[in-house]
């Protein structure tokens, strides 16, 4: 009896305290390890807690790891050093981003299976965070030539920030939600609900653009030409004017979309718009007529760009789609690219830039 007693107390002594793990042990002295063990660690709540929540474990058929898991590398692998380094080599190529980092009570600290950034890749680095708005940033520019950068955001402003210090220089309160926000050499274009607000920065001139009903989701510019993009599905369009009082006229309203306009890209001499009602309309950019109705997505369409002779969309159906002109004329999904690595995913944006392309999730 006094043999089993010891045994188990060197077994306890050895065996890292599961509560500590999840940062909720409330025992001082607590007969556990409050350190890691040279064990590799579970994935920071992904993996099998079973026992760490005093709950019995699965049956050994539900338990037993698939063959090239990481679960069966380290089980099938006898030396711990070859084990770390497996774990080290599967949180690099892991795209999933530790939940407990995010809400900064992760104890596994390098040794977590998964990510403890919210990027990837060599040569991508944070230079600073502008964390002054209080609700959703609907936009940022950076006018050419100007070393400030300009942010709307649905909390009623529009901050300037000073590249050099990345502190913010001004702050524009125009009480009412910012919904989106371009620029376009000396101009910055704010949508708002029922409005375009235009600014000059070099002259510090402003104008009021009216006609769109609802938030204005989307902005691009184009042949001389301002798009702006509203909630009932009409895209309105302004060109540049040489009145003094009024350097914008309304030219055209483009009618088709049954629910709100959300993105917008100018490309190959067409204005391609997508919307909430899953489509995306191609728009000859002499004649202001749609030309084309793309039906492929099932959600809304989230992002459009041009990119070559392609065009790319993505949508909140977790899709993004790359589009070619066929001898036709018309244009089809040459592929499909879904993302599946999140149970609920919906794909806000993509971006091409210096040959990559860049994708923003929001993840539930």
């Amino acid at each position: 009896m006094d043999t089993k007693f010891a045994r188990r107390t060197e077994r306890i002594g050895r065996t890292t305290c599961s509560y500590w793990r999840a940062g909720r042990c409330n025992k001082n002295p607590c007969r556990f390890l409050h350190i890691e063990t040279p064990s590799p660690p579970a994935a920071c709540g992904y993996g099998n807690t079973a026992y760490s929540y005093g709950k019995k474990p699965h049956s050994s058929s539900e338990n037993t790891p698939k063959y090239g898991s990481k679960k069966a590398l380290l089980r099938d692998n006898g030396d711990r050093g070859d084990a770390t380094r497996m774990a080290k080599a599967f949180k690099k190529s892991s795209p999933r981003i530790c939940k407990y980092w995010i809400n900064n009570n992760c104890v596994h600290g390098e040794q977590c299976l998964y990510l403890h950034s919210w990027f990837r890749g060599d040569g991508f680095s944070t230079v600073t965070k502008l964390q002054e708005h209080k609700k959703v940033i609907t936009g940022i520019a950076l006018p050419v030539g100007s070393d400030k950068l300009y942010s709307g955001s649905t909390d009623g402003t529009v901050r300037i920030w000073d590249c050099h210090t990345g502190q913010c220089a001004k702050v524009i309160n125009l009480g009412a939600e910012v919904t989106s926000l371009i620029s376009e050499g000396s101009w910055i274009f704010v949508g708002l609900q029922n409005a375009v607000k235009a600014w000059n920065i070099q002259t510090m001139s402003e104008f009021t653009l009216d006609g769109p009903k609802g938030r204005v989701r989307a902005m691009t510019v184009g042949n001389n030409t301002l798009f702006a993009g509203a909630e009932d599905g009409v895209i309105f369009a302004w060109r540049g004017s040489s009145k003094a009082d009024s350097p914008f006229e309304l030219v055209a309203s483009l009618t088709g979309h049954t629910k709100a306009v959300v993105c917008l890209v100018v490309g190959c001499k067409m204005l391609y718009s997508g919307s909430m009602d899953q489509s995306i309309k191609v728009w000859d950019m002499d004649t202001l007529q749609c030309t084309m109705t793309l039906n492929d997505h099932t959600d809304v369409v989230t992002s459009l760009i041009c990119w070559d002779q392609y065009l790319l969309s993505s949508s909140s159906d977790r899709t993004i789609k790359v589009w070619a002109c066929i001898e036709a004329g018309s244009l089809e999904v040459i592929y499909t690219h879904t993302e599946e690595n999140v149970s609920v995913d919906l794909i806000l944006c993509v971006e091409i830039s210096f040959g990559f392309i860049f994708m923003c999730k929001k993840s539930s």
